[in-house]
């Protein structure tokens, strides 16, 4: 069974050039990491200091304090509350991509690859076209026709998506479709429906997860990146991306924290997602050998 994953270009990947033990400690510290960040998202009601949207112009880009650990922003909203409160919205928008881009994918993988024929080939030209068009571009001409939201870049990348996951799984079903379990199946009189369910979807799983796992960290950086262009949440929804919006001007004035500490929790989450994917991809690898 053939494991490559399809991954985007602009993007190097992160390889560690000691051992498997190092590598095994950098795998469990993003784990960790991750782990950390969804429990913030989780616990943010209860592990918020103050309210996100609680404004103090008086004391506005305020510095670190006892009562602002991690000082305030340009409005003088608590930057630690919106960083912990952002966490939420920052993780639920890709999980909502991924989600709908692995669940269609998979079902025109599938149907494409096991069926073949006329409708491998309609399946296979549509998603080449969806491939062909920027998915941010597509994010941005929707997010300005319907408007500030969640909803509308989610649906748009999710769409773009979908072609990496459906492309995977088309060649892990063509490779399983002719494996000798298959033809069993058939000779025992299962339908195809029954053998893709039981069968072929449960040994592709652990790839397309993987696949999905890298993705989820490239709609992080497309959500935050339609944020910081003011298309994305709406300005009083505590986001990382609207957080770096929203410290631009902070920067200008020589109080960069606000900014910088948004910054860091995106680039520390997608490196994280992206080693945790590859590491997913090696273990299949190496099991399939």
């Amino acid at each position: 069974m053939t494991t490559a994953l399809v991954r985007r270009p602009g993007l190097a990947r992160l390889r560690l050039s000691g051992s498997r033990g190092g590598r095994s400690w950098l795998y469990l510290l993003c784990l960790g990491f991750l782990a950390v960040v969804v429990l913030l998202a989780l616990l943010a009601p209860w592990l918020s200091p103050h309210d996100p949207n609680a404004v103090d112009l008086g004391n506005a880009l305020a510095g670190p304090s006892a009562t602002h650990p991690l000082g305030v922003d340009g409005s003088g909203r608590d930057t630690a509350s919106r960083l912990i409160t952002g966490a939420r919205t920052s993780l639920l928008g890709p999980l909502g991509v991924v989600v709908f881009s692995t669940v269609v994918g998979v079902v025109v993988g599938v149907a494409a690859g096991w069926r073949g024929g006329w409708l491998d080939s309609v399946l296979s030209r549509t998603t080449e076209l969806v491939f062909a068009f920027p998915g941010l571009l597509l994010a941005i001409l929707i997010v300005s026709i319907y408007g500030e939201g969640l909803i509308a870049p989610v649906v748009a990348l999710g769409v773009a998506y979908l072609p990496y996951v459906s492309r995977l799984t088309r060649s892990l079903v063509l490779a399983e479709r002719e494996r000798p379990y298959v033809e069993a199946y058939r000779v025992q009189g299962h339908s195809g429906p029954q053998i893709c369910l039981r069968h072929v979807l449960p040994n592709i799983a652990p790839v397309v997860l993987a696949q999905s796992t890298i993705n989820f960290g490239y709609a992080l950086i497309d959500l935050a990146g339609l944020s910081f262009l003011g298309l994305g949440v709406p300005a009083l929804t505590p986001d990382w991306g609207r957080m770096v919006f929203d410290g631009e001007s902070a920067i200008q004035s020589g109080y960069p924290l606000s900014a910088i500490l948004p910054c860091a929790a995106i680039v520390l989450t997608v490196v994280a997602f992206n080693v945790v994917g590859e590491r997913w991809a090696d273990q299949v690898a190496r099991r399939d050998r």
